[in-house]
């Protein structure tokens, strides 16, 4: 099986993806102590999300991510460039087009709001994908980033530390379909930036007012921001 590295090159994440996709859910929640369901739940609480609106939901992966905001009666649409996860969540009734971060095959202004679900640090160039998730938002519609971040509390972080490093390999190794992701995971979200210059970038590229909100002591963040 194989893994991507910090390069991020799109053809090595994508292959990556293709081989996960199998139990991709099942690895989440348990490696995620089933913190993953509540995450995605706030993400939709936090978008407020209405009938009527269009919502982009990119790097969605099997869609459970989309099945969950289209609970709000939105019309979600599921994005990701691994068909190998997009056909893992066949069984889940929402759209998914398949298509790159960088590179959206969607008309400017298309969408009231766009998310992204622990998929922005995969991209190979983030900076890009958010102008380009910008570039399809309508005038003074919402982004929300939900991502891996860093603990706010010093003795916690240590240990979550340690638990990307030594314990979560592991666990994929028994659950994972590609236990080697996982290894790439944990490198991905210790190099990812905190929170505060998370959103100094989201600001620099499109977007206005970018704030967060942690979520389990900092070990996910929800960025959200206004289209400029």
């Amino acid at each position: 099986m194989s893994r991507a590295d910090l390069d991020k090159k799109p053809f090595d994440v994508a292959s990556m993806f293709d081989g996960v996709g199998k139990r991709y859910d099942l690895t989440n929640t348990i490696i995620s102590f089933g913190q993953d369901r509540r995450w995605r739940r706030r993400t939709r609480e936090r978008l407020d999300l209405h009938p009527g609106e269009k919502v982009l939901d990119v790097a969605a992966g099997t869609a459970v991510s989309t099945e969950e905001l289209a609970k709000s009666g939105a019309w979600c649409v599921a994005c990701d460039f691994s068909r190998g996860m997009l056909a893992a969540g066949a069984q889940r009734d929402v759209p998914k087009v398949a298509g790159d971060g960088m590179h959206l095959p969607f008309a400017d202004e298309t969408f009231d709001k766009v998310t992204i679900t622990y998929g922005l640090r995969n991209i190979h160039d983030y900076r890009a994908a958010l102008r380009e998730f910008a570039r399809v938002t309508k005038p003074g519609g919402q982004l929300t980033v939900n991502e891996f971040s860093t603990p706010v509390i010093p003795v916690f972080g240590t240990v979550y530390k340690e638990y990307l490093t030594r314990l979560l390999p592991r666990v994929a190794r028994l659950v994972s379909s590609n236990p080697e992701s996982y290894e790439y995971l944990a490198e991905s979200i210790r190099a990812w930036p905190d929170q505060e210059e998370l959103a100094e970038v989201i600001n620099a590229n499109g977007w206005t007012y970018a704030g967060w909100q942690n979520l389990t002591f900092g070990i996910v963040a929800m960025h959200s921001a206004i289209r400029a």
